[in-house]
């Protein structure tokens, strides 16, 4: 069994080099192991019977068929949850197995563990489940605020409801009003959910995982395996992608009751379908947004209505309620606000985090306001945003003073200077519709988009943010060498990396080894709201600094660092590491700093649209974005590179269909994201403004440049075609089936 671990020695770079990943090659190569590929001699594979309806009662589950299969070993229902039946990322209100109901297509409802994967998935096709389907909540808005709509959850159909309020003044010499709608994009990690469960001598169980967040999986397993945390050791096995979606749990608590109950190693490989049920998604939105501003373009106020679907569970919808709301005026300084932001229970699919969390679908809407106020005051959409820029020392809506560099106009200044794409060629392959020979170029129009987002980097509103390092200087043979251990989940973004080289930098020891990630060592928290250079690195730095001090005081008598440790043995620290503190919103008038870090990312997009068949060619994307420090350029420009084809995605292509609560289209065949082929020329100024508050000054990078692409190219799309495309993505049929302007 291969678990994933990162050794990188002799090579001798520290933090601001282009130190190449020691899983690159691996993975390139295919030799990489994922959690999928874990095996074990003599092993079980567990399959999850789901719900069909997105809204029904059980009136009776019968296990006996299943159970008659040769090679089936258990098959589970609630009934046999060990402990609490209910587990939850923020709230426990998710049943690990449904209980008396299914509140979405797609929910566990019983478990098969068998010798082979196929017997496993025939016998929970024989598990005969009665339902009593009733009334689907599908509408997000009518869940907020109709009361005559069924009540999907025991709480009602409000997760949170969260008002920012600042200043009275309403009115406005220009006033624009739009409606904005974000699909449901799908988080479309390659690696499936997998993961393999061992029962171990003690009574407890080996869980090696792909997710995010180590420690509150385990926080949430042990509980209801009524098991102490301390037997329920987990280790992060090969992550395939995550983007959010591995914050959740998916099979762990399945595959564990399996091993527990049958004694045996049992494994779970989701199939694509399935990943398609097993994980959260990005929160559709609808947003009403009016912005007001003076003839010469300097807002006056911001009203918005923002509505985000949970689904049918809470997930993380409470601070991505929050995101959208602190943020929902982008990073404009606007002296009256008047937001309200729902998130609610529907029986839809649930939603969670995804890159960029609350703060794309805001994002999408006030940027298309932005370039609907240009139009109305006469501006160009670079001028409307430069006069209405924050800067350090602007207010946040919340109230939050901007305590750090924010250079936005000069980097919008920046981004329009740069040089823009030459005119597309004859070449079919340069044209929308590529070598289909759909067009050789007439009805083929060109246009720009600009489009600016605001990110909040680590955890908000009060979380009790921290991580963990363990770093560890010893000899091996006759030379110095480091460990570092901690519980920070690699999840594609480079991190094995980011902590080798601030144990290079500190200590000034070439030859690093990251320990795998385990439970045996503090939390990391998770990898997710761009935290973890910022909060493990600061753990690593810590731990480093300390073990350092110890082997300055004894080589301070003229003493090598090896005939220290020759003598001494061992020296071993572990750090943590807490960024500053925030607060909750005010629950009334969303006033607070709730926010740790801020960071700014601009793109550009120029688009060739085929306005007869509807058809989109993004030529070329340009992003300035301020990272305080780059620890690591080509990483920064991967992640950068990653977040836009992500924000691409959701501009032109990537929704899960849901339609009376079902999902019609769990599939790569019919859900599309960007491939190489459509991802265009990327120009890149990565700049460097330090915060002072963090480790080494590095501002969070992963996530901004998800949340301005997306209206960017929108915007360009608009200015091609002259249609208001007030929803994304933008399909083929809104352009193609609408009059546009000649």
């Amino acid at each position: 069994m291969s678990i994933a671990t990162g050794r990188t020695q002799g090579i001798g770079q520290g933090i601001g080099q282009s130190l190449l990943r020691p899983d690159g090659t691996l993975k390139v190569t295919g030799e990489f192991a994922y959690s999928s590929d874990l095996w074990l001699d003599g092993m079980l594979w567990g399959a999850t019977l789901r719900s069909p309806h997105p809204s029904a009662w059980i009136r009776s589950i019968d296990v006996g068929p299943a159970l008659k299969v040769p090679g089936v070993y258990a098959v589970l229902t609630h009934e046999d949850v060990p402990g609490e039946k209910f587990y939850g990322l923020e709230h426990k209100d998710q049943p690990v197995l449904a209980i008396d109901q299914v509140r979405y297509q797609g929910e566990p409802v019983a478990l098969v563990a068998a010798d082979h994967p196929e017997t496993a998935r025939r016998a929970a096709d024989l598990i005969e489940v009665v339902y009593e389907a009733r009334e689907a909540v599908t509408d997000p808005r009518r869940a907020a605020f109709d009361p005559e709509c069924p009540q999907v959850s025991v709480h009602g159909n409000l997760v949170r409801h969260q008002p920012v309020r600042v200043g009275s003044t309403f009115t406005a010499d220009v006033v624009v009003t739009g409606e904005y709608e974000v699909g449901m994009q799908d988080q479309a990690f390659l690696g499936p959910e997998s993961g393999l469960a061992v029962p171990a001598e003690d009574g407890g169980v080996d869980l090696y995982i792909a997710t995010q967040w180590l420690h509150v999986d385990q926080d949430q397993i042990a509980p209801c395996l009524n098991l102490p945390k301390d037997k329920v050791r987990l280790t992060l096995a090969g992550v395939g992608g995550a983007f959010g979606a591995r914050e959740d749990l998916s099979m762990q608590i399945h595959a564990s009751m399996l091993a527990l109950r049958t004694g045996k190693p049992v494994k779970f490989v989701y199939g694509r379908e399935e990943s398609f049920f097993g994980h959260v998604h990005r929160h559709p939105a609808w947003m009403r947004y009016e912005h007001g501003a003076t003839r010469d373009g300097r807002l006056v106020y911001v009203k918005a209505e923002i509505v985000l679907d949970g689904g049918a569970y809470t997930s993380s919808s409470p601070a991505v309620v929050g995101n959208a709301a602190s943020l929902g005026v982008g990073p404009y300084e606007v002296p009256n606000v008047f937001i309200d932001a729902y998130g609610t229970y529907t029986n839809n699919p649930p939603c969670g985090a995804m890159r960029g969390f609350g703060a794309v679908q805001a994002c999408y809407a006030y940027e298309s306001q932005m370039d609907r106020l240009a139009e109305a005051c006469g501006l160009s959409p670079v001028e409307i945003r430069i006069r209405n820029a924050v800067s350090q020392g602007s207010l946040l809506a919340t109230g939050q003073v901007i305590d750090t560099p924010a250079p936005l106009a000069d980097m919008l200044r920046e981004l329009e200077a740069m040089p823009l794409p030459g005119p597309s060629s004859a070449d079919l392959r340069e044209l929308p519709g590529g070598v289909a020979q759909t067009t050789h170029g007439e009805g083929v129009r060109r246009g720009v988009g600009y489009g600016v987002g605001i990110k909040n980097i680590c955890f908000s509103e009060g979380f009790d943010d921290y991580s963990t390092a363990r770093v560890r200087v010893e000899l091996l043979g006759d030379e110095p060498h480091v460990l570092v251990h901690t519980a920070a989940a690699e999840v594609g973004q480079g991190l094995i990396m980011v902590k080798t080289q601030i144990a290079q930098t500190e200590l000034g020891i070439d030859r690093v080894t990251i320990v795998p990630a385990d439970t045996t060592v503090g939390s990391a928290g998770s990898s997710s709201a761009s935290r973890q250079s910022y909060v493990t690195g600061g753990a690593v730095r810590a731990a480093s600094l300390a073990v350092k001090e110890r082997l300055d005081a004894l080589t301070a008598g003229g003493r090598s660092v090896a005939e220290v440790l020759a003598a001494e043995g061992p020296i071993e620290e572990t750090r943590e590491y807490r960024h500053r503190r925030t607060f909750p919103m005010d629950p009334l008038t969303g006033q607070g700093d709730s926010h740790t870090q801020l960071a700014l990312c601009v793109h550009r997009a120029v688009v060739d649209v085929d306005v007869e068949l509807g058809l989109i060619k993004v030529v070329e994307l340009a992003a300035v974005q301020d990272v305080g420090k780059i620890l690591n350029p080509l990483a920064l420009e991967g992640q950068i590179h990653g977040g836009t084809a992500q924000g691409l995605g959701l501009a032109l292509m990537e929704e899960i269909q849901v339609r009376d609560g079902k999902v019609l289209n769990p599939s790569f065949t019919d859900y599309l994201i960007p491939t190489i082929l459509d991802m265009p020329p990327m120009k890149l100024s990565i700049l460097e403004n330090p915060d002072p508050h963090a480790p080494y000054g590095l501002r969070g990078a992963g996530e901004p440049p998800t949340l301005s692409s997306t209206p960017a190219i929108a915007a360009a799309v608009r200015a091609a075609t002259g249609l208001p495309l007030p929803r994304v993505p933008i399909r083929p049929d809104d352009i193609a089936l609408s009059t546009v302007p000649a």
